[in-house]
Parts: C-alpha cells; structure tokens; sequence
C-alpha cells in the first residue's frame, strides 16, 4: 500500500514540476500520471447528485 501511495504522491509531484518547465522526464511522468487519472476523474463526474449535500427539501 505504501508503494502505491509513493507512485501518487511522486505522479502528482511531476505534474506539478511539469507546469513549471521541469524536464522532459518529468512532462511524460505527468502525461502518464494524468492519463492514469482520467477513468477516475470520469466515474467522479457519472455519480450524478451524489456529494452535493443534503435533501431538496431541508
């Protein structure tokens, strides 16, 4: 779990590093970090109403 968790944080690191001019390596670290986050990015967005609070008629 701890190796997973090191991949993330090391992707979302380049990510970061990338927008500010960072080396090449770094920009294809990202394309392939965001590429990786996509389908999670996506199933967030199909939930619907799901995590805007509460009930219509509070």
């Amino acid at each position: 779990m701890s190796v997973v968790l090191l991949v993330v944080v090391g992707g979302c690191a380049c990510v970061m590093w990338a927008s500010r001019g960072g080396p090449p390596w770094s920009r294809a670290v990202a394309r392939a970090t965001l590429a990786a986050g996509e389908p999670v990015r996506a199933s967030g967005r199909s939930g619907g109403n799901r995590g805007r609070g509460g009930d219509a008629d509070d």
